[in-house]
């Protein structure tokens, strides 16, 4: 293949990405965007948002009649985050798109810290206080009272705020509801021995339990289980790390080639790899933080701070957190167990006779390193990481049902909330 050819393919494979994923695309114009034209406050101000994010959390019960704190605000919003595509995501990313992919994911983070950041401004700007004082927000009311504002743009605001809502509703009860609580009832059944259904009845009585008591009840339950699943998984792969600290070295320098390799995982045509790192990186960045998605706004817009700036500032937090260190620490330590080849990123086929998969590759990095007590690790993990998701996705789903039909309406969507937890601990495979 002479130069000619190499290049067209490469910019082939580039811009069949760009037109085949073009909601990233949009996503990270949209985040280049406001960090050129705000200064990149993602690098200038991250000690404000480090600053405002530990003097948060002495303030745990600043929760007032109008709204949570500004701590609860974030704790509930990572907790929506934070789910099981922290620990099976970069696994996936880097089977499928090579080592590089990491370094696209970084890329979508750090321009996301300000898309996530433009919206929180949003959400406290265009919020509004609800019948019974509690302050309700998101991208369905400032599309309705921001761009429904402009000349011409009342009825597409509208039309916009109102799918938004709908698709978020129906979200809440896939991703956000059953497919996690499937991970935690899978992932019980096969480290424990826990029949799913019996997962399914205990974790709907402790979700019910939450979700019932409405916002302020899931806030405090999430400022206290947020810091220690994220304090103990962080803990765990750090171990990994300083046990395979020879490897630090290596992974970095793969993630860096890898990056802009000219070959795919399979030794494929040139450009090929370097489309699957960008595309595979980005892909499981945009789901981890939900940077530009317009779902965590919903809970920060319903925090008691006044200053749209301020609750931004946490929003840089919440993405840097979820990405660049849990995904990031994920990543490192599948990359340096030996269980992933470092140019290509594919994976062993077993280790000690169990085939090796997206979903348990890091059971098994775990494994390795600590025997089964590693797997139980991971297993608890999930189980921690899926419910904190499943309570903050209660909140988003919520919102949008107070949205499409008044408030008086999401106690019925919470008590069917609930029951569906159940459904997706028991239907197995029919959720992969």
């Amino acid at each position: 293949m002479n130069m000619v050819d190499m290049l067209n393919n490469f910019f082939g494979q580039i811009s069949g990405f760009v037109w085949g994923n073009f909601y990233m695309y949009v996503m990270v114009i949209t985040g280049l965007y406001f960090s050129i034209r705000l200064g990149f406050p993602q690098l200038r101000r991250m000690g404000d948002s480090f600053r405002l994010t530990f003097a948060g959390m002495k303030q745990k019960n600043s929760a007032g009649k109008e709204g949570m704190s500004a701590w609860q605000s974030l704790a509930t919003a990572i907790a929506g985050q934070v789910g099981t595509g922290n620990i099976a995501g970069p696994a996936t990313a880097i089977m499928a798109g090579g080592p590089g992919a990491v370094f696209w994911m970084w890329i979508i983070a750090f321009f996301g810290m300000m898309t996530n950041y433009s919206e929180n401004v949003l959400g406290i700007y265009y919020r509004e206080k609800s019948p019974s004082g509690e302050w309700h927000g998101g991208a369905m009311y400032y599309l309705e009272n921001g761009l429904g504002a402009k000349p011409g743009c009342k009825i597409l605001g509208m039309v916009l705020a109102i799918l938004f809502s709908i698709f978020c509703f129906l979200a809440s009860f896939g991703i956000g509801n059953m497919t996690q609580v499937n991970s935690i009832s899978g992932n019980m059944e096969a480290v424990f021995g826990v029949p799913t259904w019996l997962t399914g009845i205990v974790v709907l009585i402790l979700a019910g339990l939450v979700i019932l008591g409405g916002l302020k009840r899931i806030a405090s339950v999430t400022e206290k289980i947020v810091p220690f699943m994220v304090i103990l998984y962080m803990i765990g792969t750090v171990v990994i790390l300083i046990l395979n600290f020879s490897m630090i070295g290596p992974v970095f320098s793969a993630i860096f080639r890898g990056a802009f390799a000219m070959k795919s995982a399979g030794g494929g045509i040139v450009g090929y790899g370097t489309k699957l790192a960008i595309e595979q990186g980005m892909k499981r960045g945009v789901f981890s933080n939900e940077a530009g998605l317009g779902s965590s706004v919903m809970v920060h817009s319903s925090s008691n701070v006044k200053e749209p700036v301020c609750q931004g500032m946490w929003g840089i937090f919440e993405v840097f957190a979820d990405t660049i260190i849990v995904c990031t620490l994920t990543a490192f330590s599948v990359l340096s167990s030996g269980l992933v080849d470092l140019e290509t990123g594919a994976a062993a086929e077993t280790y000690q006779g169990i085939a090796l998969t997206k979903a348990n590759m890091v059971s098994t990095v775990f494994s390795i390193h600590f025997g089964m007590a590693g797997a139980a690790f991971v297993a608890i993990a999930v189980m921690l990481f899926a419910f904190s998701t499943v309570l903050g996705w209660s909140h988003y789903g919520s919102t949008a049902c107070a949205y499409l039909f008044g408030e008086k309406s999401t106690i019925v969507y919470r008590i069917i909330f609930v029951a569906a937890i159940f459904g997706g601990a028991v239907m197995g495979d029919n959720l992969a």
